[in-house]
């Protein structure tokens, strides 16, 4: 058997953690170390876990100085102990069942490095519908296809897995750390871009199995990325990442494709010029905002990543 360790970083949002905290507590293959990565100024978080019982659960806490999800990720991974480093939010409750499967897949083949799967998302008590058979790929031009939230069908291999719901085997990443280069002050949105890409090419698989899976109810964010709502600077830190990650990934041709599709087409959230046009007439101001944030988003990756070679 593997020693499975579950990092949680968590940060003010003490009623999320305790709901995760209980959902681990009802694990049918138990834990064998559970970490949550406070920030030293989240006091809130510490009262908390000061008060909370953990019968059953072989909780600790580590701190982290830094803001951002990938520097507590960071010293989570680094303090943990586990041969699995499992990784979740502190507003999901995995499924009973979330490490007796996860742990199966790595039993059943060493050149697994990673695993994740399905996060069901609530939104308050409506659970969001739908199904995909594609999700966490990356598309020859460079586009990513996540979805995992609606992923259904048989485990299989893929690109990218979910920092929701997502677990490595330690030595396959004994020598990697999550990206410090992410922009942003809380989310850090794509740093398991980075990190599941870099694994790929370390010639690792990963496995994604809806069946794997987590109760997602996504909850405040305290930083610049309120979800829903838009905000230029976190289109812009998102692009950013989403960019840097792709430019160090993708062989020249790929990444050459990558860069014409992104400014002439894009995405419905990261527009280039067609997407921009296709919803101009709907979101007028808004659609400029969204092309001016993302085009500078790939444009300040791109010096990112001249600089980083």
């Amino acid at each position: 058997m593997l020693k499975i360790s579950i990092v949680i970083p968590s940060y003010c949002r003490p009623k999320d953690l305790a709901r995760c905290l209980d959902a681990l507590k009802q694990q049918k293959r138990p834990a064998d170390e559970v970490l949550v990565v406070v920030r030293d100024t989240d006091t809130e978080t510490q009262a908390f876990i000061q008060t909370f019982n953990p019968e059953f659960l072989p909780l600790r806490t580590a701190t982290v100085k830094v803001s951002g999800v990938v520097a507590a990720m960071n010293v989570g991974m680094d303090a943990a102990c586990g041969d699995i480093i499992a990784f979740t939010d502190d507003d999901a409750a995995p499924h009973t069942d979330w490490l007796e499967r996860m742990e199966a897949h790595f039993l059943s083949d060493s050149n697994i490095g990673g695993v994740g799967g399905r996060d069901w998302v609530y939104h308050g008590t409506k659970l969001e519908e739908g199904e995909r058979e594609i999700v966490g790929q990356v598309q020859w031009f460079g586009r990513v296809i996540g979805g995992h939230h609606l992923g259904v069908g048989e485990a299989r291999e893929v690109d990218v897995i979910k920092g929701v719901n997502m677990s490595f085997r330690r030595s396959a990443i004994a020598q990697m750390h999550f990206d410090p280069r992410m922009r942003g002050t809380g989310a850090q949105v794509h740093f398991e871009l980075a990190f599941s890409l870099a694994l790929k090419r370390a010639g690792w698989k990963l496995i994604y199995d809806p069946k794997v899976a987590v109760d997602h109810f996504p909850a405040q964010r305290f930083d610049e990325d309120q979800r829903n709502k838009f905000n230029d600077i976190a289109l812009l830190n998102a692009v950013h990442n989403e960019t840097l990650v792709l430019l160090e990934n993708l062989p020249s041709t790929r990444r050459t494709a990558f860069v014409f599709w992104a400014t002439l087409v894009g995405t419905r959230d990261a527009p280039g010029l067609l997407q921009w046009l296709r919803f101009l007439p709907k979101e007028g101001s808004l659609a400029g905002q969204k092309l001016v944030a993302s085009l500078r988003g790939r444009s300040q990756a791109w010096e990112t990543w001249q600089q980083s070679k």
